[in-house]
């Protein structure tokens, strides 16, 4: 399949876009909420220490019920199941200090990466850790007010920070990233190393979206800035949440810009290498470099212009 192709990416190939949850956000009103949950012993918790979620031993979540929850430095409700296969059940979630992670007694085989584990586990999962995941990284980088400086505290199941001087609310926040899958007119693809990365670690071209910017210019302005490659015809694939900490990815195709002059230069600060690919030299290169990980955005481009899957043996 080319990256010709304007059809969107299917939900399967975007790991953490997949749900089965109902947000349940009439709810989140009741005060009480939170001790309503904790005192239903039919409620699961996805419990979280330092960004990592407690895992069952087989490749899924441990869903506790409350009567199992270690003391929790910020609980959260996160809905309610819409599977009609499942029980109904409402989830929530517990972010633990280091002090009762500890005293839990979990090895550390038992907590796992959502980057790792994003597209091995199931739709329900998936959803649960995932906006878990994005709402504690959220409470840990607000706890304060940013017009008073004076500390918020948490209400609405966890969805909302208030500051108790002025009761102004503060709400989650989500950064637009654009990524983008830029082919030449020989249909080949570009991929560039980070250096933030690991050495041999290749992806596609990424950054966020600026103030006053459509999504479509971040495209043109991004690629240009890191590769010195014109780009035209951005075409919207699909996206995905990205909560590492907090990014929301917008999936791209965009062609090189057939008039207009562009020379390859990688800007040396961000992106340190780039090169473009065949699909016969990707996949003559796999044993050299590194793809990014199929919990990505990035990963589901880079296969839907391949053709299918690709079998790199490197899970970043």
């Amino acid at each position: 399949m080319s990256l010709e192709s304007r059809l969107p990416l299917p939900a399967t190939s975007l790991p953490l876009s997949r749900h089965e949850l109902d947000r349940d956000y009439l709810s989140r009103s009741r005060p009480e909420l939170l001790d309503e949950l904790w005192a239903d012993a039919d409620t699961r918790v996805l419990v979280l220490w330092r960004g990592n979620a407690l895992l069952n031993g087989r490749g899924g979540l441990e869903l506790l019920p409350p009567a199992l929850v270690p003391e929790a430095d910020l609980r959260l409700y996160l809905g309610r199941s819409i599977d009609g296969s499942l029980p109904p059940r409402r989830y929530a979630a517990a972010v633990l200090s280091d002090a009762a992670a500890g005293a839990f007694g979990v090895g550390d085989d038992l907590w796992g990466n959502l980057r790792l584990l994003g597209s091995r586990l199931d739709d329900l999962e998936a959803g649960l850790f995932t906006a878990a995941l994005a709402l504690a990284n959220w409470h840990a980088s607000h706890p304060f007010s940013p017009r008073t400086g004076v500390a918020t505290v948490a209400e609405q199941g966890g969805w909302v920070r208030r500051d108790p001087a002025g009761g102004r609310e503060v709400f989650p926040r989500t950064d637009a990233a654009i990524i983008v899958g830029v082919v030449d007119p020989d249909d080949r693809l570009l991929l560039g190393h980070n250096a933030m990365w690991e050495q041999g670690r290749y992806s596609l071209l990424a950054g966020f979206v600026e103030p006053g910017e459509s999504l479509e210019s971040a495209v043109v302005r991004e690629v240009f800035e890191e590769s010195g490659i014109r780009v035209v015809d951005p075409v919207y694939l699909g996206s995905q949440p990205w909560p590492f900490p907090a990014s929301l990815m917008l999936g791209f195709t965009a062609k090189v810009d057939p008039d207009r002059e562009s020379v390859l230069a990688p800007d040396g600060a961000e992106i340190l290498d780039l090169r473009w690919f065949s699909r016969e030299e990707l996949t003559a290169a796999l044993g050299e470099i590194g793809l990014p990980g199929r919990t990505s955005i990035a990963r589901a481009i880079i296969e839907r212009w391949y053709g299918g899957p690709i079998d790199d043996r490197i899970d970043w």
